[in-house]
């Protein structure tokens, strides 16, 4: 089963600052078809004004993924972390017993990213950040693995998370296709950050989703040049 969410259909925030699409329930918008993917909870689109962002703020028990597309952010939090992730770069921030932090736009121009939720595998454990560089000529053609909780993911060069889950980014010139394995158990979500994709016979537009369940392999074909996201995460949350 796969699902095509355009990016029209998403939730949507507009505070002037921040012009926010929201995939699943998320602040004010709540939609009880869409509370989740799995172990997936928040997939929000976000642009952020020049000289702007999130004031601090708290959060718990969560794995926080935070892809830059356009532009860059800063990153400060109560643990005495300091980071500005630039665009085609990852963050990870596991909020594990409780973490304050806050995210800005320094720049002078609009910064777009995806801030992605997934819940951990058990709750507590220090809170921790990181961050790193993913050069996008490294996924050229294949997907790479930007987050993980897999130690053959880590031992290529994936951040941690502390979920039995991954992210994986890769770009693919038009006409282009390869071929990925869902594992029994899991479900993906695909999200095309630009350019236009095929999966399984669906089209997909830049910032569309597909929802992807009980799919144990996709094929994937660039219809134009395009770069997209992949999470795979369990099936059923703990």
């Amino acid at each position: 089963m796969i699902e095509k969410r355009p990016f029209t259909s998403l939730g949507h925030a507009n505070h002037g600052w921040l012009n926010a699409r929201h995939h699943f329930s998320f602040g004010d918008y709540r939609d009880p078809a869409r509370m989740g993917w799995g172990a997936l909870r928040v997939w929000n689109d976000d642009e952020i004004g020049a000289q702007s962002g999130f004031p601090t703020h708290p959060h718990r028990d969560m794995e926080i993924v935070t892809y830059v597309r356009q532009g860059a952010i800063t990153h400060r939090d109560s643990m005495g972390n300091e980071g500005h992730t630039l665009a085609g770069d990852v963050q990870v921030m596991s909020a594990g017993t409780g973490i304050q932090h806050s995210e800005y736009n320094l720049g002078d121009q609009e910064t777009r990213l995806f801030q992605i939720w997934i819940e951990p595998k058990e709750n507590g454990g220090m809170p921790r950040w990181d961050a790193k560089q993913f050069p996008k000529g490294d996924r050229a053609g294949s997907l790479e693995v930007l987050a993980s909780g897999f130690n053959a993911d880590l031992e290529q060069g994936a951040l941690w998370i502390r979920a039995d889950a991954r992210l994986s980014g890769a770009t693919l010139t038009s006409g282009t296709e390869i071929e990925h394995e869902i594992a029994e158990g899991y479900r993906g979500y695909l999200v095309v950050s630009e350019g236009r994709l095929r999966v399984n016979g669906v089209d997909l537009d830049a910032r569309d989703a597909a929802a992807i369940a009980d799919e144990p392999s996709l094929s994937i074909e660039a219809l134009d040049d395009t770069e997209f996201l992949l999470a795979e995460v369990p099936a059923a949350t703990h």
